[in-house]
């Protein structure tokens, strides 16, 4: 049974209807909604029309003729091509997020292209783009290792492996410094403790970088107000052994001295466990401006 609610609100209604309908002059024709129809534009079209916007340097709208190609003719052989070139014009445009969301879709739907290798390395590119300086979190900069390495493991004949070797060298030192900055906010903090830590992942884990010299410097003087002599001569001599011209080597030296101490290296510690066949990496590496 319909309640007295409803029925009031259903003749309410119904006398609106009806007024409505009296005051409607019958000659006057209701207008009748007529849908636009808009001609699809061939794939072939819309893919020219991108290149053509690509070369006059409009990556914007180049961009968005590919996208309407995936929109009108998804399994057209258009689609391929208009994918990875948006992934392209998105990168061209700095717009890394969508450059990476597109490499990611075309990786998906075509991991034995072989433009496949260039969607990947457009992905880590556009993650490398994006990565900040050393005092702020890197979470984009470990995205860009983790693509990069990926890149080189799916793909280790592309021609992309020599470049992205050095932008993973790159991003490591960037992590390294990152460690560096917070160990040496400790040290200064006199957190030996918490500074300890991040001069040994600096060591144990960036060996490569340009940090790593600075690193068993500040293990020696974190070490030596800790107390733990044998740490610091240890870190000193590892030092010396391996970049016996550094600056940092003579700091070190210095430092043990005034305490009565010579840099001696005990085999056993993992200042010295993890330098076993370390072989020194010359590489052209700046970083990105900040120490």
């Amino acid at each position: 049974m319909r309640s007295s609610t409803g029925l009031a609100l259903g003749v309410a209604l119904m006398l609106g209807g009806c007024d409505t309908l009296s005051n409607m002059n019958p000659f006057d024709k209701p207008e009748v909604y007529k849908p636009e129809v808009v001609a699809d534009v061939p794939a072939d079209r819309l893919y020219n029309e991108g290149l053509a916007r690509m070369q006059n340097g409009d990556s914007e709208g180049a961009t968005k003729k590919f996208g309407e190609i995936d929109k009108n003719a998804p399994f057209s052989p258009f689609a391929k091509k208009g994918l990875i070139l948006s992934a392209y014009t998105n990168y061209q445009a700095s717009k890394w997020d969508d450059a990476i969301t597109a490499s990611k879709r075309f990786i998906a739907q075509n991991p034995a292209s072989p433009d496949a290798a260039y969607a990947q390395y457009l992905m880590a590119m556009s993650y490398y783009n994006q990565i900040p300086d050393a005092t702020r979190d890197q979470e984009r900069t470990e995205k860009a290792i983790a693509a990069f390495d990926e890149l080189l493991q799916r793909y280790p004949k592309s021609e992309y492996v020599v470049d992205a070797k050095e932008k993973v060298l790159v991003a490591r030192d960037q992590l390294a410094g990152k460690e560096m900055n917070v160990g040496r906010f400790y040290l200064e903090k006199r957190n030996y403790t918490g500074a300890v830590n991040r001069f040994r992942d600096v060591i144990t884990k960036y060996q490569t970088t340009r940090h790593v010299e600075e690193a068993l410097m500040r293990l020696t003087e974190a070490y030596m107000a800790l107390g733990i002599t044998n740490e610091a001569q240890t870190a000193a001599a590892v030092l010396g052994h391996n970049f016996p011209d550094s600056p940092w080597y003579k700091d070190a030296y210095v430092l043990l001295e005034s305490g009565g101490l010579a840099p001696r290296e005990d085999r056993g510690s993992y200042i010295s466990r993890a330098f076993n066949g370390f072989s020194r990496v010359v590489t052209g590496i700046a970083g990105f401006g900040f120490r």
